[in-house]
């Protein structure tokens, strides 16, 4: 059986995004445009420098979101919405999004199709073990979906991607979960964002 492994960009005190986030600013205050720029750069303006961890995001068998990371419609399901990520979004395998409210699943380009769950996070990871088969699965975020799966005991390991900035507020890793002992398995600094790996023992 593969492993549930956790892969998200973090500042250095935590924070997934920041606060005030709206559909035009997905990531909030970030001190930049709201698009996750100051997150995310190091995925853009320094691609080569960290191809590996970039290209590690998107080999899993299957993943698991929050509905807030697929998208902004909150509530009942009053609009169409595929993602963030267009027709032919980058997974190409199936997505399991926990959501309050019942929605078919979504089949786009590519053989990526949206499932969404509505019976919590043990059952998203579940169905995605499932559907992952001996590969693994990994749960992309937000942080209050990781936190959710970290308090349940269902990730074997965190790839955190960390960036040299602090918000303050938002959204933050680690929060509500209990007293976790890890194992540091590999680090690597690179010139805007240290990637550190943790195994999850307990």
């Amino acid at each position: 059986m593969g492993k549930v492994i956790v892969n998200i960009t973090i500042t250095a005190d935590g924070y997934s995004a920041g606060a005030n986030q709206t559909e035009k600013r997905p990531f909030g205050d970030d001190g930049g445009d709201g698009w996750g720029d100051r997150l995310h750069s190091w995925m853009f303006e320094n691609a080569d420098e960290n191809r590996a961890e970039i290209d590690q995001m998107t080999i899993a068998k299957a993943y698991v979101m929050g509905r807030n990371m697929f998208g902004p419609v909150r509530g009942e399901w009053d609009r169409q919405w595929n993602g963030w990520w267009g027709d032919n979004p980058p997974y190409h395998t199936p997505v399991f999004v926990l959501t309050h409210y019942p929605r078919d699943p979504q089949p786009m380009d590519g053989d990526t199709t949206y499932h969404f769950v509505t019976d919590g996070i043990e059952s998203a990871v579940a169905q995605a073990r499932e559907a992952a088969g001996d590969g693994d699965v990994t749960i992309l975020g937000g942080a209050t979906t990781i936190n959710q799966g970290l308090a349940a005991g269902l990730i074997d390991e965190l790839r955190l991607h960390i960036v040299p900035l602090t918000l303050g507020a938002g959204t933050r890793l680690f929060d509500g979960v209990p007293p976790l002992n890890l194992e540091q398995v590999e680090s690597k600094t690179a010139s805007s964002v240290t990637h550190v790996t943790y195994r999850v023992l307990s």
